[in-house]
């Protein structure tokens, strides 16, 4: 099963990145999007650094000097190449990027064949699964972003969107009471799902439906990114500075609005879910359309009464530890524990999330001025 699994993964990310062109691969054109050929470098380093350095006897290292290249966040493992520069790394090239990933694959198939999985290794390797699964997200809204940012709005492919499914929203009514939360079950989950505990809601509705590209473009339209009162005081700092008047990718030409897509550039479908809009933006619509943002504990309650899984949701909650959670220990315990401030939870998917790698008890989590997720609105009151 974990070989099987391995293969499936690692193929799907290079299947990401078929379409791209060599020079597409080492783009950064803003802090928060790294190059294409840095994930696939830091995802196969991560299984030589927690499976095969540790555990597979014998096993040499592809290059010593991929540690400091492909290591992303964790000082437990030492030095490493600071997240702003990853655009500057002409060197490895792709060819050995690619390469790398052959050489750490062909370990990974003989030690998965040949060695018994304690428990222990089992969940490092569910880990890196996971963790390959969430990068495979990331190159697709990096990409998105990189393509989306050249001139000339090249597509990533000739596919066509499906059409968006048009129900009217109504609104679910939650009952007030003492809902469980947190992850449940024998399967996988990220250490910041556990921690399952009891919180009382007040009752409440949410939509069953995300707000639509017509709904938000009212809000364009009536002043919304020109009225502080919608806006946070941090909100609306961002608004000045950046000169925001849409969510990211739409561009007004000759009267009509188009945004980028993976497609290239389209006139915006007015049906579907609003797309890359940040907490700033998601908390003004819900102020201006008199509503609010479900907090985490009231999304995850209603979640079985709705469709999700289109747009990342913001919620109205800081990304904070439950009771009870508990960092593992060494490297791993900085994967999510660290980053626990200044940023707020999304809940749900998107339409680039691998199959099989959502959840409703899945906690995302950006710093609120992040546009380039697949984020979206569902509003509550």
């Amino acid at each position: 099963m974990f070989l099987t699994t391995y293969k499936r993964i690692r193929k799907h990310t290079e299947d990401i990145c078929a379409p791209l062109k060599t020079e597409d691969y080492v783009v950064q054109p803003v802090v928060d999007v790294s190059p294409p050929k840095w994930h696939l470098g830091h995802s196969t380093w991560f299984f030589e650094a927690f499976v095969l350095k540790p555990y597979a006897q014998g096993y040499k290292e592809f290059n010593p000097d991929y540690n400091f290249v492909f290591n992303s966040y964790y000082e437990t493992i030492g030095a490493r190449v600071i997240r702003t520069d990853r655009g500057n790394l002409s060197r490895p090239t792709v060819e050995d990027v690619y390469k790398y990933r052959a050489y750490v694959d062909e370990a990974m198939d003989h030690f998965l064949i040949e060695h018994e999985l304690p428990q222990e290794l089992q969940d490092i390797l569910l880990l890196g699964y996971n963790h390959e699964q969430q990068h495979q997200e990331l190159l697709i809204t990096d990409l998105k972003y990189i393509l989306g940012h050249n001139p000339l709005f090249p597509a990533y492919n000739s596919e066509v969107d499906p059409e968006p499914d048009l129900s009217v929203t109504s609104y679910f009514q939650i009952p007030e009471g003492v809902y469980d939360i947190g992850y449940e079950g024998t399967g996988f989950c990220f250490d910041n799902e556990l921690g399952r505990h009891k919180v009382y809601l007040h009752d409440y509705s949410i939509g069953s439906e995300l707000v639509t590209n017509e709904e938000y473009l009212e809000f364009i339209e009536s002043g919304g990114y020109k009225n502080f009162k919608y806006w946070h005081s941090e909100g609306w700092e961002w608004v000045k500075t950046t000169k925001a008047e849409a969510p990211l990718y739409w561009h007004l030409i000759d009267g009509q609005h188009f945004n980028y897509t993976l497609h290239g550039l389209k006139p915006v479908n007015m049906d579907e879910p609003v797309c890359h809009v940040n907490y700033y933006e998601a908390h003004a619509f819900a102020e201006w359309s008199g509503k609010r943002l479900p907090t985490e504990f009231e999304w995850e309650a209603a979640a079985p009464q709705f469709k999700w899984g289109k747009r990342w949701e913001w919620t109205e909650s800081a990304y904070l530890p439950y009771p009870f959670y508990k960092k593992a220990p060494g490297a791993i315990g900085e994967y999510n524990g660290k980053f626990m401030v200044n940023q707020m939870v999304l809940r749900g998917a998107s339409e680039a999330t691998p199959v099989g790698h959502s959840r409703i008890s899945y906690r995302n989590f950006f710093h609120p001025y992040l546009q380039w997720q697949y984020t979206g609105i569902r509003l509550a009151f």
